[in-house]
């Protein structure tokens, strides 16, 4: 069990104006600008409304973090917790046959603290944001 908060669902995009179009129409709305992540090679956008803060994700290039899932077709890409002690998460998740598989790296979208992905044995990636 991660000790944490939930923070919000990140969504993959290959249009993200045609994807915040849709969920506008669900009564979403933008939280902040657009932002661009060098480090992670994506574009995105936090979004607001009746259901859980969502991320919107997109690549900035081919080929990139996004690609397997936007290859399947898949939106939902994971679910995000904001956690005191990054490092101590990981471990957990670990310890429960997770594999952490990017960072942890400095995040544009969250003022630089770090973040950190794991993959769960069943599939599901989970985003630990340092609080």
């Amino acid at each position: 069990m991660v000790e944490g908060e939930f923070h919000h669902i990140g969504v993959a995009s290959q249009d993200l104006a045609r994807d915040r179009r849709a969920l506008e129409a669900m009564g979403y709305e933008p939280e902040g600008p657009e932002f661009l992540d060098p480090i992670q090679g994506i574009r995105g956008q936090f979004l607001r409304g009746p259901g859980p803060r969502l991320e919107l994700v997109s690549p900035v290039a081919p080929g990139g973090v996004l690609q397997p899932w936007l290859e399947r077709g898949a939106k939902m890409y994971h679910l995000a917790f904001a956690v005191e002690r990054l490092e101590v998460e990981v471990e957990r998740l670990e310890q429960a046959r997770g594999r952490l598989v990017a960072g942890p790296v400095p995040a544009v979208g969250f003022q630089g603290r770090a973040i950190a992905f794991v993959m769960l044995p069943n599939l599901m990636l989970v985003e630990l944001i340092q609080e």
